[in-house]
């Protein structure tokens, strides 16, 4: 299977059963869950969180209670801006700039655009643990996402400026479906038919679901930049932070 094909058999499987929840359809996106509140909840009850000052999250659906927890336990948030599309590319969600009232509401979609300071690249700090969304993952570390490679990029960018590396924990909250080694597996087959990661693929330390915390003890090493030779000039050109990065091109 390519990882096309693992994505169509995750949203097919939240499509064709009850555990997706809003928005729908799931296909196309990182799928929101039943029980990603408890996802979250396990998540902090990890060292890895409670050790954590700084996170970058993504702003999908399923890891709102996420975001929740993080600015609630006095965590400062980053979130990137949808496609990279600002030369000041991240939104900062800073705990000690948002009242606790309004936490619910700074964390949503709308609400981070409306209360994140956007943030340049070299302006983020040390990032002590990133909580990417998921469409598939395996217990030994790998992720598939939505197909777009932004987290990959966000990775990518953070890493040429050391605000992320090997030590930086990397997380996941998923629902059963998306672990695709596991015993609620979307995907029939084998683990020999799972595609293999890439790459520019950043492996997962913590994978997260309602029921349990795997330790993946991934040995995949982790992208120490930006693969260059991996973008077109048309994407190069519609992101400005790797625009102005770029090195020539012969």
């Amino acid at each position: 299977m390519d990882k096309q094909a693992v994505r169509e058999a995750v949203w097919d499987a939240f499509d064709a059963g009850d555990q997706a929840r809003f928005p729908f359809p799931p296909h196309g996106r990182i799928p929101n869950f039943a029980g990603a509140d408890a996802a979250a909840e396990r998540l902090a009850d990890a060292p890895e969180w409670r050790d954590a000052a700084t996170l970058k999250c993504n702003p999908d659906a399923p890891q709102l209670p996420v975001r929740r927890a993080a600015l609630r336990a006095g965590k400062t948030v980053f979130v990137a801006q949808p496609r990279l599309r600002d030369p000041d590319p991240f939104l900062r969600l800073d705990p000690a700039e948002i009242p606790p009232e309004e936490i619910d509401d700074a964390t949503t979609v709308s609400g981070i655009d409306e209360y994140g300071v956007p943030t340049a690249p070299e302006d983020v700090p040390r990032v002590d643990l990133i909580v990417a969304g998921s469409v598939g993952v395996t217990s030994d570390g790998a992720r598939i996402g939505k197909g777009e490679g932004y987290s990959d990029l966000e990775w990518g960018v953070l890493s040429e400026l050391g605000a992320v590396d090997a030590d930086t924990t990397v997380a996941t909250t998923v629902h059963e479906l998306s672990v695709l080694d596991g015993p609620e597996s979307a995907v029939e087959g084998s683990e020999s038919d799972l595609p293999a990661p890439d790459a520019h693929d950043v492996p997962l330390d913590l994978v997260v679901t309602p029921e349990r915390t795997v330790r993946t003890e991934t040995t995949d090493a982790r992208p120490d930049g930006i693969d260059w030779n991996a973008l077109d000039d048309e994407r190069l050109d519609a992101i400005p932070v790797l625009a102005e990065r770029a090195p020539e091109r012969e």
